[in-house]
Order: structure tokens, then sequence, then C-alpha cells
């Protein structure tokens, strides 16, 4: 079964993410970062094999405009790389109202046994799940 490269979901932008300057805090780009990743997990059926999990390299982010209160943003995420052990995911945020990229992310993520907390080779299943693309115009899957 082949599954769309690139995963978009929409969501409106909570107060509660506001910081001091009136504008979405910067660490709340992680946690979406996360989210989609999840939901992208969740959008091609995959589970969690037992004693294994997703260990966070590094993240890195690059801001463009500010995002603020109410405003509902498409979120895009993709696979940029798979290699033995770590995949490299990439995500775009757009704010709906203008089509303004807000910001753009990307997050190496490590395969490890959960016992031993040591990285693992990616099985061949979960890389069929997850299409690598290097351009985001390849088509795209969205959630609610």
């Amino acid at each position: 079964m082949s599954y769309p490269s690139i995963f978009t979901y929409t969501f409106t932008v909570p107060q509660s993410v506001i910081d001091e300057n009136g504008h979405v805090n910067n660490v709340a780009y992680v946690q979406w970062m996360q989210d989609a990743a999840i939901r992208h997990g969740e959008a091609v059926g995959y589970k969690q094999p037992e004693n294994t999990g997703w260990f966070v390299r590094e993240h890195r982010i690059e801001y463009f405009l500010s995002a603020f209160s109410g405003d509902e943003l498409e979120v895009h995420a993709w696979l940029s790389e798979i290699k033995r052990i770590r995949l490299h995911r990439r995500y775009e945020f757009i704010r709906k109202s203008d089509g303004k990229t807000v910001a753009k992310g990307e997050t190496d993520w490590v395969y490890v046994d959960a016992k031993t907390g040591r990285p693992i080779a990616i099985p061949a299943d979960i890389q069929e799940l997850f299409p690598v693309t290097a351009d985001k115009s390849d088509s795209a899957t969205s959630a609610p």
C-alpha cells in the first residue's frame, strides 16, 4: 500500500501558548512538531512496536512571522531522509488566512531499544509507511 509523502493537518492557535510578547511562544512549535509526527504516524497506521521508541537527536526551527491566538495554522510534515537508525522529518507551518509561512522546522529522530536506550535499525515495514521526499511539492494527505 502506498501513502502520500506529505502529511497535513490544521489547528487553531490556543491562547495558552501566547507569551508576554503577545505571540506564540517559540517552545510551542517544538510541541507542535512532535504532535505532527505522532499524527502522521497515526494517519498511515503506524503502531509502535513493543520495547522500541523514538528519541529526538536534534530540533531546528526557523521563524519567519509571528502567529497569534486564534490563527488557523496548517502544518505540513514529511520525511526527507531515512538512514539505518534515524530519520529526518521536516515541518512547515502556514497561516491559513494569508497563506504565509510562519515557521519551518526539522527533527532528527533516532529509533531505539526502549530497554537499553541504544539505537537500533528501523525495520523495513516501518520505513515503507513513510515515503521519503526531498520536495514538499509531492502529493499530500490531510487529517482533521
